[in-house]
């Protein structure tokens, strides 16, 4: 598989209308691991993603890859927080990045029965993706971006907006797709989640990073009175 990493940001920035939204950041990732993108709301966590991602405009500075950047992206998936789904059923839903992909109907088609069995949905190949429950939805389009073996998936706050067991399912998923091999790129601004799944923690605050660590010393002795305030819940600009 094609090494994605150190991803190194440069004085990197973006802007829109001529108000820079996040930069400028100088950040290196090695890509071991999960890393947690933290900050509170406005931060710029999600316009962190995709600078990294390469779907906000870079208008400063750079971001490298350890490959040519073409390259790096077409390795990548990125889920948003509200699910993306074609209006088709699950198994089409599936089967859709793969087939742009040149496999074949049938090869196509194992593939998502057997993602459809890894997060549960086996009993809806069937059904039309948009009737599905929110985290139904969020699994299906979590399945789709890993179906095609991506080196990193960037996954914009993917539980926010679902209760305690979906968060659970959809952790589970994360975590054993990292054992698999992915690395993996998640915004959160739940603490709990952090806990749970991060092995490195990048923290925003103002359009900027402002600390990065190892998830265990950040969480549990961040350097900075800024991370301090937030992990104690505060509020934070």
């Amino acid at each position: 598989m094609t090494e994605l990493f150190p991803l190194t940001l440069s004085q990197a920035e973006t802007s829109r209308r001529g108000k820079r939204l996040v930069g400028p950041i100088d950040l290196s990732l090695d890509g071991k691991g999960l890393c947690v993108v933290m900050g509170p709301n406005g931060s710029g966590k999600t316009t962190l993603l995709r600078l990294m991602h390469g779907t906000a405009r870079l208008t400063g500075g750079a971001v490298t890859w350890a490959c040519p950047t073409s390259e790096a992206r077409h390795h990548q998936a990125f889920v948003f927080q509200q699910p993306v789904v074609l209006r088709r059923t699950v198994e089409e839903n599936l089967t859709y990045p793969l087939r742009l992909r040149g496999v074949g109907r049938k090869p196509a088609k194992h593939s998502a029965h057997e993602w459809a069995e890894r997060v549960g949905l086996s009993a809806h190949l069937n059904r039309r993706a948009m009737v599905l429950s929110g985290g139904e939805q969020q699994k299906l389009a979590i399945a789709r971006a890993l179906i095609t073996d991506p080196a990193l998936v960037f996954l914009d706050e993917p539980t926010a907006s679902l209760d305690g067991r979906a968060m659970r399912e959809i952790e589970a998923i994360l975590l054993q797709a990292k054992a698999d091999g992915t690395r993996l790129i998640l915004s959160t601004h739940d603490m709990g989640q952090a806990r749970r799944i991060a092995d490195m923690v990048v923290f925003m605050l103002g359009g900027k990073v402002h600390e990065t660590g190892a998830a265990n010393m950040f969480l549990n002795a961040p350097r900075t009175p800024e991370a301090r305030a937030f992990l104690q819940g505060d509020i934070v600009v």
